[in-house]
């Protein structure tokens, strides 16, 4: 790829977080959401502690799913119709274009990982062995969710379908990644490796990136 795809890439990405900013969605709306979603969890199965713990884990993947596919979508389709004929006549590189809404979408993402972590970690009482992995398991999970929500995104616009149609496409590609996340951090708690873990996440990053720009130009001309 060239410095010019790379460049533009970079200039959709700054402009998707200028739009976040201004709204103020992901901060103010999908966050404090996603920490009360977690809360009710032990509002209905009460403080015990040990179950908390056990069941902790696999609720804030599946949060992070269900929030983070909606940040994603939502990125993937801020542009009107009219827009997108305009950086079509500009010679915008619709691969580029992919590129920087999943850019945009994953910075937004490890956000949304991060706060609702701690606040996991506040009601869930989770232990923190090997934390600084989650370095590693936080951007993979946050890049593959959103390379999913923008290439679905991407799907429904092509085919001008309802947004609906959205989770009957994310949800069982999602579930490879959902399970490495899972088992990654149960591994980290129990002291095990998480090599192949995390190798299972890279693979499906690089697979979902891979179909994302291939696919880009063939569903912006179906537009």
């Amino acid at each position: 790829m060239t410095a010019g795809f790379w460049v533009q890439a970079r200039s959709v990405a700054d402009r998707d977080l200028l739009r976040e900013r201004r709204r103020g969605e992901v901060l103010w709306i999908t966050i404090p959401f996603g920490v009360i979603a977690l809360l009710l969890v032990p509002l209905a199965v009460g403080t015990d502690i040990p179950l908390l713990r056990r069941i902790g884990p696999g609720l804030f993947w599946v949060i992070v799913m269900l929030f983070g596919v909606l940040v994603a979508v939502r990125q993937a389709n801020t542009d009107s119709p009219a827009q997108r004929d305009a950086a079509a006549l500009l010679g915008l590189d619709p691969a580029a274009s992919f590129v920087g809404q999943t850019l945009t979408s994953a910075l937004l993402l490890v956000g949304f990982e991060v706060l609702v972590g701690i606040a996991a970690v506040a009601f869930y009482d989770l232990p923190l062995q090997g934390w600084p992995w989650l370095l590693v398991v936080f951007p993979l999970v946050a890049l593959g969710l959103a390379l999913l929500g923008t290439l679905a995104g991407s799907i429904v616009s092509s085919v001008n379908a309802g947004t609906a149609l959205v989770p009957l496409l994310v949800a069982p590609l999602s579930v490879p990644l959902l399970l490495a996340a899972t088992q990654a951090l149960e591994g980290l708690r129990l002291g095990r490796s998480i090599l192949s873990w995390l190798l299972l996440m890279a693979t499906v990053v690089l697979v979902l990136a891979i179909v994302g720009v291939l696919t880009a130009r063939p569903l912006q001309e179906t537009r």
